[in-house]
């Protein structure tokens, strides 16, 4: 389970330390915000993108070669600007990074549920989840000090390093899983399954609880600023939002497999926390701030790994990383939507309404997401 969890941490790490940093790069440039906001979009577009689309190659040619593969992408186009930094170049490495990581993210997501029977996903996705956790935190901080050593080139350099380490030790350590006999299935069929509550109760919950988390790394210093605190203060919080997330996962996921939790009442309960976390964000002053990193940190760490392990559960298992990379999709949709929509409400009226809109909107996924759902019955191998 090792190298999964550091392809975890890769993916988040790559995301996070260079999004954090480009604006460094950018800043000596013509239409710096321009060029900034394509470089930062190329890498979540790929993922929104490939993800299904590799999900559903995981299925087709198992999920260990493309776990491979993606790394091996990675380390090769993080050299790319490794060796010769400039704008043309970065361009090129951030597309073929997002791509890769398209690959080997929902492909070590298979590989999490098909290594451990039912009873055992709860953990094994926590852990996977605090370690990914893991990278969303430590990305800005370490990619901030690679930067400041020997500038982005350094960074890129130790992603490199970072990605090829972890795909030769999935080599030596990730067991092959062949893939399950699968009958024909035609975009009907696909979009029948996916229109399902077994997956689209818990592709909504993790898609809600990514735009909080995002929301709240984006707007939690706006808030903590416009109530004079300082960005020590204000980057505290995020830091305590994202302990939290990594912290609760792995608990959550234990409770699971114990029975002391169930995912449906799990998930309720993670989305109504996190609906008062971004209601406590409307509270002015640092106890407001503090009290919804807290909370929204708390929610999406019960959210999410209850979430992958009912979409295990719900999935027909030749059609895992078909289902993860769905799932994956909502995921992104939900990082992009959530800022876009507390932002669109912050503009017409305040930051505090969209703070409001977006925890209404939060609360009203309770009640239907929690009902209970039912595996679908395994579908008959192709003769």
């Amino acid at each position: 389970m090792w190298p999964l969890y550091a392809a975890g941490f890769t993916t988040a790490f790559g995301a996070h330390a260079v999004a954090a940093n480009l604006g460094r790069f950018t800043a000596g440039h013509h239409d710096s915000l321009l060029v900034l906001g394509g470089l930062l979009a190329l890498y979540d577009g790929a993922e929104v993108l490939l993800k299904p689309v590799f999900g559903t190659l995981a299925d087709k040619f198992g999920a260990r070669p493309v776990l491979l593969g993606g790394l091996a992408a990675f380390a090769a186009f993080s050299l790319i600007f490794a060796l010769a930094h400039d704008t043309s170049q970065l361009w090129a490495a951030r597309l073929g990074q997002g791509a890769a990581a398209s690959a080997f993210s929902p492909a070590a997501s298979t590989l999490v549920a098909r290594l451990h029977p039912a009873a055992k996903r709860g953990r094994a996705f926590g852990s996977y989840g605090f370690y990914k956790s893991l990278g969303y935190t430590a990305g800005p901080l370490l990619g901030g000090a690679l930067v400041a050593l020997g500038g982005l080139p350094l960074l890129f350099t130790a992603m490199t390093a970072l990605a090829a380490t972890v795909a030769c030790w999935a080599v030596l350590a990730v067991p092959a899983v062949p893939p399950l006999p699968r009958r024909r299935q035609n975009v009907l069929d696909l979009a029948r399954r996916l229109r399902q509550g077994s997956f689209l109760r818990p592709t909504a919950a993790l898609a809600a609880a990514t735009a909080a988390l995002s929301v709240g790394v984006g707007f939690l210093p706006v808030a903590g600023a416009a109530a004079h605190l300082g960005p020590l203060a204000t980057g505290a919080a995020v830091s305590l939002l994202a302990a939290t997330t990594a912290l609760v996962q792995p608990r959550a996921g234990a409770a699971l497999d114990t029975g002391r939790l169930t995912t449906s009442t799990g998930i309720g309960t993670g989305l109504a926390i996190t609906a008062a976390g971004l209601a406590a964000a409307m509270l002015p002053g640092l106890p407001g701030v503090l009290l919804a990193a807290v909370l929204i940190g708390t929610g999406t760490g019960l959210i999410t790994p209850l979430g992958f392990a009912a979409l295990a559960a719900g999935s027909p298992p030749e059609r895992l990383g078909q289902t993860m990379g769905a799932a994956e999709l909502g995921r992104e949709l939900g990082d992009a939507g959530g800022p876009m929509l507390v932002a669109a409400v912050a503009a017409a009226t305040t930051l505090t309404c969209g703070f409001a809109a977006l925890a209404a909107l939060t609360a009203t996924a309770v009640l239907p997401l929690t009902r209970p759902t039912t595996a679908p019955p395994p579908t008959p191998p192709q003769r």
